[in-house]
């Protein structure tokens, strides 16, 4: 009999991680976790209103979800864009109850209007809140195809498979967004 090692848990690839996570490893599942637990959560936190307990428990969610179905994983599918289908599911599913909408209208009708008012004179971090103010704005279909392929870094492919449109629509959509963030944040250049 034949004795080989596997390279550590941390030099493998996602792959060949849930590989073995779908043969019954869960310590290749706990270093996906570990990969992905932190880009999930963020992800998660600017799609549900910054909500950090939302946040937190969506992540459980996408993890346990993944886990339950590993054995079902098929060999060779991009592992993040599998966990971010899982995730963009479980955002879907909290926009349709409405939680979302209505936590979002009444904290816009408890902040006055003066509060949006925005200075000229601003530096990196002020337009960094003003771009993130800007986002929250946008249509959650638009603003899940930002964060997933500015912020997430996902490719166009990627994120068509994941949201389920072709890649013309997805490039259409985006680049509707930058014009709206254009236009919103248009008062910033060149200053």
């Amino acid at each position: 009999m034949k004795l080989f090692h596997l390279k550590p848990l941390r030099h493998q690839t996602d792959e060949q991680l849930m590989a073995q996570a779908a043969a019954g490893s869960d310590t290749a599942f706990e270093e996906l976790y570990r990969r992905y637990a932190r880009r999930l959560k963020g992800f998660f936190f600017m799609q549900l209103g910054g909500n950090e307990e939302l946040a937190a428990d969506a992540t459980h969610d996408v993890f346990l979800r993944a886990y339950e179905a590993r054995s079902r994983y098929r060999e060779g599918s991009n592992v993040s864009t599998w966990l971010f289908t899982i995730a963009y599911n479980i955002c879907k599913n909290h926009y349709r109850s409405n939680a979302y909408e209505a936590e979002l209208l009444a904290s816009l009708d408890a902040e006055p209007m003066d509060s949006l008012q925005i200075e000229l004179e601003l530096d990196a971090a002020l337009l960094d809140k003003a771009l993130a103010q800007v986002l929250s704005e946008l249509p959650a279909p638009l603003h899940q195809l930002f964060s997933l392929h500015y912020q997430e870094e996902l490719t166009i492919p990627q994120v068509a498979e994941i949201v389920g449109i072709p890649e013309g629509t997805v490039k259409s959509r985006l680049h509707k967004t930058m014009n709206i963030i254009r236009k919103k944040l248009k008062q910033y250049e060149n200053k």
